[in-house]
């Protein structure tokens, strides 16, 4: 899908700053090279996505296929496959870091 720097609709983000620091999130519109809209399916849903700052947001190579699919299809996505797809990306996520920490641990 071109320069993996770029964000589009589907990719996986970490927020870095503000309210929801910490939290991940998928990316639902791509505004213009500075700003995105971002949804989780739980606090912020796809109706009402949080615009953000690039600048703010760790990017992940990963991107969720449904959504992207689902987003280019139709336009929208639920927020039951939002949810879905980050919990999936989660726990990968987490798995990672957990094996990571007991490779440090040796």
């Amino acid at each position: 899908m071109g320069d993996s720097r770029l964000p589009h609709p589907g990719q996986f983000v970490q927020v870095l700053q503000g309210r929801d620091k910490g939290k991940y999130a998928v990316i639902v519109e791509v505004i213009d090279n500075k700003f995105v809209k971002i949804a989780d399916g739980d606090k912020r849903k796809f109706d009402n996505p949080k615009k953000k700052n690039l600048l703010h947001l760790r990017l992940f190579n990963e991107t969720s296929s449904e959504v992207a699919d689902s987003l280019r299809e139709t336009g929208r996505v639920t927020n039951g496959k939002l949810r879905f797809a980050l919990s999936k990306f989660i726990e990968k996520v987490e798995m990672q870091n957990n094996t990571v920490q007991d490779q440090k641990g040796d």
